[in-house]
């Protein structure tokens, strides 16, 4: 670990420099292509798109973006055992970029491929990179919290012009085109990467934990078995020796992930030997897990039936030109950027007045102001509804809700993990909370499949549903979370004084 005060960006350590450009170019790319997917699925072969229906567009979408996250368990397994935190971001964004240029190779069985590569190459590069960032400080370094803060604006820079050079692109030249642009981008982020490597002082340089040869050796041989399973399963679907139905696979996936994450935290709960305390902070931090998932599961309608609205019953015209319908997307980072500095100081504030909400508040909080943004999707729908195309202002406040919301939960939610997870299990336990992405990410998928573009009549129903759906959902956490804001903050030695029979339990 290096605790050098080098300072040559923003006062920080000069590692962060190349894991700020190597992300920001990698979130490029990310954002950029996943602007595409739902509108190239679902595009006529005309349009040079593959024709598929919305349902499973959508489900395909919801299992790449959950299959994203998933990934990041074995990669950062990966990273830790077997191969370092710097090969494991290098080999990732290579992956990555030939994923993506094989996404340019105008080919049906091309796009499949292309996104198993990219899906492969993120698990290895995205839990890494950022778990890096962390590397450079010492544990006394007070610049880590403003680290991450610069870190995670590279990220939203990237998104901002992935959205805006894919988006032209697509509109202007073609999908592959801006496929091949998200190319591109990873290949000046590994560029930079490979150059400015020495910055990193060694951070990442080899495994943290490795693995014995024996044990090596056996980790490679059952990725190597892994990996020729995939290939040979895409083979077999492609010669259709099997057939998949996308929005099948995709309710199997949720129901077998929230089992994953179920049977993890129960044995952890009920088998870690954790004390009183511990379990009540876990039993905290359930809540915010569950919040999480319905969280994302309404937010990630962005990429799908949010978009498809954009580009189907929005008036994008402005004078004599065409906002592309990907540009939309943009408004989430561009709120971040704007409002994350307004946000906290937000928190800070309420702290010293001594007015500091739980975390399971604060998450409920963000559920109900994202889910509120579905309200005015319900109105803009039922415009759409009676023949008309809606004003782009319905989707700026829509977007602009659904960032407050994200600002209020994800952030918030990262925190509680970090502070209400037993320390020997901090690791597990961000990795279980990452399968709430996975699994909102499946869910929203699933629900985007019931928007039917030919039946503009149901789409209102379809957002007042989510809306209803996730305010509820908030509303039942922020009940719950005036009581366990108790258990959020509780302690061995409190729970010794109010029960002193505790103290012979726990002996």
């Amino acid at each position: 670990m290096s605790s050098k005060p080098a300072k040559d960006f923003f006062g920080q350590p000069s590692g962060l420099k190349t894991l700020f450009f190597t992300e920001m170019w990698e979130r490029m790319s990310y954002y950029g292509m996943r602007m595409l997917l739902v509108l190239f699925m679902t595009a006529t072969l005309q349009e040079g798109g593959l024709s598929l229906t919305v349902a499973s567009a959508a489900a395909i979408y919801g299992l790449y973006t959950g299959c994203v996250y998933f990934m990041g368990l074995p990669g950062g397994w990966l990273a830790d055992r077997l191969m370092g935190g710097q090969k494991a971001v290098w080999y990732g964004g290579i992956i990555i970029m030939i994923g993506h240029i094989i996404l340019a190779i105008p080919s049906e069985y091309s796009f499949f491929i292309g996104l198993i590569f990219v899906v492969l190459g993120t698990g290895l590069l995205k839990p890494n990179i950022g778990a890096m960032v962390g590397q450079l400080y010492s544990d006394e370094d007070v610049r880590r919290d403003s680290g991450y803060a610069i870190y995670y604006m590279g990220i939203n820079i990237g998104s901002i012009i992935g959205y805006g050079v894919c988006g032209y692109l697509m509109e202007n030249q073609g999908w592959h085109w801006a496929f091949g642009a998200a190319a591109i981008g990873m290949a000046v982020g590994l560029i930079q990467y490979k150059i400015t490597t020495p910055n990193l002082n060694g951070v990442g340089a080899k495994p943290v934990y490795p693995l014995s040869k024996k044990a090596q050796k056996l980790s490679w041989t059952i990725i190597a078995i892994f990996l020729a399973s995939v290939a040979a399963l895409t083979y077999a679907i492609f010669q259709g020796i099997v057939t998949i139905v996308p929005v099948t696979i995709a309710q199997y996936v949720a129901v077998a992930f929230s089992a994953i994450f179920v049977v993890y935290y129960a044995t952890i709960y009920f088998g870690g030997s954790l004390s009183v305390a511990e379990k009540k902070k876990l039993i905290a931090l359930l809540i915010i897990c569950v919040a999480s998932a319905c969280f994302w599961s309404g937010f990630e309608q962005a990429g799908s039936s949010m978009n498809l609205f954009t580009r189907d019953y929005t008036d994008r015209i402005v004078g004599s030109f065409e906002i592309p319908t990907g540009w939309f997307q943009s408004l989430n980072s561009i709120f971040i950027v704007l409002l994350s500095p307004f946000f906290a100081a937000l928190w800070i504030n309420l702290g010293k007045r001594l007015v500091s909400p739980s975390y399971g508040i604060k998450c409920a909080i963000g559920l109900i102001i994202m889910g509120s943004g579905f309200i005015v999707m319900f109105f803009a729908a039922q415009y759409a509804a009676s023949g008309m195309k809606i004003a782009p202002y319905w989707l700026v406040a829509t977007y602009f809700l659904h960032t407050v919301g994200e600002l209020c939960l994800s952030p918030v939610a990262l925190s509680a993990v970090s502070k209400l997870s037993p320390k020997r299990f901090a690791g597990q336990m961000m990795g279980i909370f990452v399968l709430t992405y996975s699994i909102g990410n499946i869910i929203s998928g699933l629900l985007a499949g019931n928007y039917d573009p030919n039946n503009v009549s149901q789409i209102p129903s379809l957002y007042i549903q989510i809306s209803l759906f996730t305010i509820s959902i908030g509303l039942i956490v922020l009940l719950i979370g005036f009581k366990s804001r108790f258990w959020e903050n509780v302690s061995d030695e409190n729970e010794t004084k109010t029960n002193p029979n505790l103290a012979n339990n726990n002996a």
